[in-house]
């Protein structure tokens, strides 16, 4: 088992998740970016605008309001739920604490530098996502990297090359998520090596039937979940770790400084340290960042795509705002809480990656907690963990279903349902797996996911010019026709229900 560990982390560490995907992803954030003019900045302030009002008001929407959604279709709030539980997971938490742990806390800058293309790399897989969507063979509509590599490309092999690295990508983030569930509640419970593994089959064997019953009400159940799940977990997230650094504020200064001296670290320069220090910083700092937005693997788009929003580009700015709450607000609380408490502590120094022994990133994850608020910061965390799992979890079984939609399109309702089938079990293997296992194997996926889906970006981003010019100059008051959709027929349609 080790040695298998040890072989997929060379091919992450040297090949996949190497200088070559790092330079395509922020050469595909750079490339949109300078086409855009910079539109993440530009836009910024009417992407909140566009998405924070519309959330609240779509809370208090009567069933009536929703009576002219498609079947397959939901609301834009439910949208951004499904997405958003896909991308605010245990990668937010868990993930962050091992990105410190393997790179030191500098991973934490190259976490905001993906995050800052992430912005309009997530924008632009939405207005793809929406331009291109269509309905498969069961009648539902359904948008994503796939379709638009497949119809905007005309590259049905690759498109078809996506979705079975999607496939492979929802099972290993589906395992993810249960390896950190399963991982915190047997840290709050026991320590015994017994008991641990009693705890992990129960917990596998709840998450597994729980999301089975779940699952199988599609995107419109998993949607109504999200949207119950998501703004909790983040509240109370947000609300535990302000708390704790109010209490450990003298520490905060020394935690930026960590993370912006690690980044460039000049300490050990001889015998290739410096380069070293540096090159773990930005590889994981880069996967976890990916990891957790998710932008650039293509991923989150597949929930957006089911959203009734008729705009590509006004869901463009939900991609905006989605990967900006993720990471530059989740993702930079969890690291600064960590190192805060890791320094007034004493018990874990991330500068020192060394001196920490065989501790694991589930155990220092609920650090912050039980350091502050004791025993029940303990259980605090042990509801966290698993709704930021769970959620995910959701998410990701749907991406899954519509890989295989596209991919089995003759016989969707059985390929799905095998689909489903394999993932509830896999996720019963991923509470009770070696962790350093599951999250190897979940990186090197989510890399062959992302290839096909950023060399479609690049080659489309002259549509996504065009797409975007043409709302902006029609909110401007020009009398121009909508780019909604890239079918003919179905743009007039839309065209025409947005004068009603």
């Amino acid at each position: 088992m080790e040695a298998l560990i040890n072989v997929i982390a060379f091919i992450n560490s040297n090949i996949l998740w190497g200088i070559p995907l790092i330079v395509a992803i922020m050469g595909t954030g750079l490339i949109l970016s300078i086409r855009s003019r910079f539109l993440q900045v530009r836009k910024f302030n009417e992407s909140l605008e566009s998405t924070i009002v519309p959330t609240v008001k779509s809370i208090f929407k009567s069933d009536k309001d929703n009576e002219d959604l498609e079947k397959s279709e939901i609301t834009q709030f439910q949208a951004f739920s499904a997405a958003i539980s896909g991308t605010v997971g245990t990668g937010n938490i868990v993930g962050v604490a091992g990105a410190m742990l393997a790179g030191g806390p500098g991973a934490v800058f190259w976490m905001w530098v993906s995050a800052f293309f992430g912005l309009v790399t997530n924008y632009s897989e939405n207005v793809l996502g929406l331009y291109f969507r269509k309905k498969d063979q069961a009648g539902d509509i359904s948008g994503g990297p796939m379709y638009y590599i497949s119809e905007g490309l005309g590259m049905k092999s690759l498109a078809f090359i996506f979705s079975f690295c999607c496939l492979l990508a929802a099972v290993g983030m589906g395992m993810v998520q249960a390896n950190s569930l399963s991982g915190t509640v047997q840290a709050a419970i026991s320590q015994d090596p017994n008991q641990r593994l009693a705890i992990a089959l129960f917990i596998g064997t709840i998450v597994s039937v729980i999301t089975g019953l779940i699952v199988l009400g599609g995107i419109k159940r998993i949607g109504a979940v999200a949207s119950l799940l998501v703004p909790f977990m983040a509240l109370l997230f947000m609300i535990c770790t302000v708390i704790v650094l109010i209490v450990n504020y003298k520490y905060i200064p020394f935690a930026f400084s960590e993370i912006f001296s690690g980044a460039f670290s000049l300490k050990s320069v001889t015998g290739g340290v410096f380069g070293y220090v540096i090159t773990m910083g930005m590889r994981y700092g880069f996967a976890r960042g990916v990891f957790s937005n998710e932008a650039g693997l293509g991923s989150s788009v597949i929930a957006h795509s089911a959203s009734s929003t008729k705009e590509p580009v006004l869901q463009g700015l939900w991609g905006i705002f989605e990967v900006f709450f993720d990471t530059f607000v989740i993702c930079t609380l969890t690291a600064i809480t960590l190192i805060v408490v890791g320094k007034s502590s004493g018990v874990i120094d991330f500068a020192n990656i060394a001196a920490n022994g065989a501790i694991s990133k589930n155990d220092i994850a609920s650090l912050a907690f039980s350091e502050t608020f004791g025993s029940i910061g303990m259980i605090i965390f042990s509801v966290i963990i698993p709704l930021f799992a769970f959620t995910t979890i959701l998410a990701w079984s749907f991406y899954g279903v519509k890989a295989c939609t596209f991919i089995f399109s003759k016989h969707v309702k059985k390929a799905s349902f095998v689909f489903l089938l394999v993932y509830v079990v896999m996720l019963f293997l991923g509470a009770i797996a070696k962790s350093d296992l599951v999250w190897e194997l979940s990186d090197m996926f989510n890399a062959l996911m992302a290839l096909p889906n950023l060399f479609a970006l690049v080659l489309l981003s002259g549509t996504i010019v065009k797409i975007s010019d043409n709302y902006f100059r029609r909110k401007d008051g020009e009398d121009i026709e909508p780019m909604l959709s890239a079918y003919p027929e179905r743009n007039r349609e839309l065209a025409k229900s947005l004068d009603k």
